[in-house]
């Protein structure tokens, strides 16, 4: 018995030692491999079974004043081929082509970059990503094809807002407008994390556990101060006015003169920023802010307003209008030819008469004429949120002759943007304190915080508050009773100023022969200004004035904004009571209904100012100047070729809008004018 238990004594012993031994070489060998061979093995590790991924938070919002979107981004799959791992190229080109819109070699092209990873198509649209995945499930293409996470743009609204708000590139990159000019904090968030998987790219280890839905904390939300309504309104217009007039562009902005802030922004022609590539790059360009143009009368009110300023004029201070002036050998007429005879500052203002404005800013004189013009903001960016602003074009003083002096004063020889012209008429609106335009209205963090807000910002005082209500007053009997009726809505007070500017050529001396650009800008209501707008049409087809093309386009506008902004007439209309003309016709960005404005049929006061450089011959005593029969009726077209001594022969019924002998034009008493009318 005591043999055996010894027996037992030894072999636990030696099973012991065994076990100890075993323990002591899978230490010694646990040890090797860990801190001998540990960095090795692990980066070999890493090499068979590890993955870089990227994991991208989508880009921040762009919203509208009221918080409605305009640009979202969601997360979309993007798939991609392992070049490496593909076993029939042919087979796999002709399965994929269909489902991605894609031409058979065009796959094999991407196939044959080699290596373990090529692009096959970026931001799959969910039907696509579904019918790859079947393919996969079905085909066994799990071991070559593969999705990864991308942001995809859209924008809700299609063209509503485009030029403004631009585009953004495959690599989730701002290229045009506001996507563009903020990109730094709506760009967004990469970060690179390492993760363990297996074959099929799924998480392992400690892997599945890393949050793979990260949204950033980086890339902001852009809140506008665009109103979605008004600029559906607008671009509504915009739509009508192309297909009526067929010019090459029209460019409208809408702003809140006490603010500064951009209510609409919009050009035609435009695009559909989700498809931008379909498009010519001209028609991605903001031309509210990168195109220069003369711009005609409508500059006129700055000068008025330095001209009241300087105590050069009063409005009831009487001129005696020749017809036209010689200027430095340059004839600047009215844009009939003809002279309106003894009329006030008020009549040359409401008449937008060539010679009174020339002998005004002669008297100003070049120094004065361009300081007021830097003073209201011109040839200076305006520091707007928009990428590609222009600072326009002015003469240095010393540099300007006479007729540089009286032409500018006239709105030619100086070249603005449409985004300064409509600031200067809000300063005008804002008892002449010049403000800082603003289509940025905040910057939001991820977390609703916000980043950074943009206030009212005052530049400087153009002219004094008794100067400016003086020049509102005239600028309200522009659109009242002259060339700027067509701009009028019945129980509203608007003031405003047209212009009809011949372009400059392309060759860059001169102008282009029949090529004009017609505008109106102005503000309303005019006791306490809500909204200030400038329509720009350039080369109409046909007719090509501002006070018949670009006024009505502006008078549909100021209707449709009155009732959407709940704005109350300064009287009730006749025919109209108050309230039904402040009902609200809705606030949706679709929705917005067309309002049919009533209103009376307005006589055209502003034809494009005509300057020839050959002065015409005194009348002979049997000579007679044909006058402008323009926007006439009959009656009034009879008597004024009766005074000038002319025959007079009518065609149609309505108002003139064609005369067979150009107005001007010096012929034998006597001699017959065929006169065309319209309704």
């Amino acid at each position: 018995m005591k043999k055996d238990r010894a027996f037992v004594q030894w072999r636990i012993t030696r099973l012991v030692m065994f076990l100890l031994f075993l323990i002591v070489v899978i230490v010694i060998r646990y040890g090797w491999l860990q801190l001998v061979q540990g960095s090795e093995l692990a980066e070999r590790m890493r090499w068979q079974v590890g993955h870089d991924y990227s994991v991208q938070s989508p880009r921040g919002a762009i919203v509208d004043r009221n918080g409605r979107e305009l640009a979202v981004s969601t997360m979309t799959k993007s798939l991609f081929v392992d070049p490496n791992h593909v076993e029939n190229p042919a087979e796999l080109a002709k399965d994929l082509a269909p489902l991605v819109d894609k031409t058979e070699q065009e796959i094999l092209d991407d196939i044959a970059v080699g290596g373990g990873f090529s692009w096959v198509k970026r931001r799959l649209e969910q039907s696509e990503y579904e019918a790859i995945r079947a393919l996969i499930r079905e085909k066994g293409y799990a071991v070559c094809l593969g999705f990864r996470d991308e942001a995809k743009r859209y924008y809700p609204n299609d063209v509503l807002a485009a030029n403004v708000l631009g585009f953004v590139g495959t690599d989730d990159k701002g290229l045009d407008g506001i996507e563009q000019a903020l990109d730094k904090y709506i760009k967004g968030e990469v970060t690179e994390s390492f993760i363990y998987a297996d074959t099929r790219e799924r998480p392992i280890l400690e892997s599945i556990f890393t949050p793979h839905g990260y949204q950033g904390d980086r890339c902001k939300t852009i809140q506008l101060t665009i109103d979605s309504a008004v600029q559906f309104i607008v671009e509504q217009e915009l739509d009508r006015a192309m297909a009526e007039n067929s010019p090459l562009a029209i460019t409208c902005i809408a702003m809140d003169p006490h603010t500064g802030e951009v209510l609409a922004m919009a050009t035609r022609p435009s695009y559909n920023p989700n498809r931008f590539w379909d498009y010519e790059p001209e028609i991605w360009k903001n031309r509210a802010v990168s195109y220069i143009y003369e711009p005609g009368s409508t500059f006129k009110a700055v000068v008025a307003g330095a001209a009241l300023q300087e105590g050069l004029v009063a409005p009831n201070q009487t001129f005696v209008d020749p017809g036209y002036v010689m200027v430095s050998g340059k004839r600047i007429q009215n844009w009939n030819g003809l002279s309106f005879g003894t009329v006030t500052f008020a009549d040359v203002v409401k008449q937008s008469l060539n010679t009174g404005f020339a002998l005004v800013g002669l008297d100003l004189g070049a120094d004065k004429l361009i300081s007021y013009a830097k003073i209201f903001g011109f040839g200076e960016l305006t520091g707007i949120e928009l990428p590609g602003e222009e600072a326009g074009l002015l003469y240095e003083p010393q540099e300007m002759v006479d007729s540089d002096i009286a032409t500018m004063a006239i709105g030619q020889s100086i070249a603005v943007t449409p985004l300064q012209l409509i600031t200067a008429f809000c300063a005008i609106a804002n008892d002449g304190i010049l403000l800082k335009p603003h289509i940025v209205k905040q910057i939001r963090n991820a977390n609703g915080s916000i980043y950074s807000e943009t206030h009212v910002e005052e530049v400087r005082r153009t002219i004094d508050s008794a100067t400016d209500k003086t020049l509102v007053g005239l600028l309200e009997q522009v659109v009242a009773s002259g060339g700027g009726g067509k701009a009028s809505v019945r129980g509203y007070r608007i003031a405003g100023k047209t212009g009809t500017a011949q372009k400059v050529s392309e060759y860059g001396t001169g102008y282009s022969e029949g090529k004009y650009i017609a505008s109106f800008c102005g503000f309303a209501p005019v006791e306490n200004p809500q909204i200030a707008l400038l329509v720009m049409i350039d080369e109409p087809y046909g007719t090509f004035y501002g006070g018949q093309i670009a006024a009505p386009v502006a008078g549909r506008i100021f209707s449709q904004v009155f009732r959407y902004m709940r704005i109350e007439p300064s009287d009730a209309p006749l025919g109209l009571d108050a309230d039904e003309i402040s009902d609200d016709v809705g606030t949706g960005d679709a929705a917005i209904q067309s309002i049919q404005q009533r209103e009376e049929p307005t006589l055209p006061k502003e034809p494009e100012p005509k300057i020839d450089d050959t002065p015409k011959e005194n009348l002979a005593p049997e000579a007679a100047r044909v006058p402008s029969f323009y926007g006439k009726s009959i009656r009034e077209s009879a008597r004024l070729a009766n005074e000038a001594g002319l025959a007079f022969e009518a065609e149609g019924s309505g108002f003139a809008v064609d005369q067979s002998v150009p107005a001007g034009e010096i012929v034998d008493r006597g001699t017959a004018v065929k006169v065309h009318f319209s309704p």
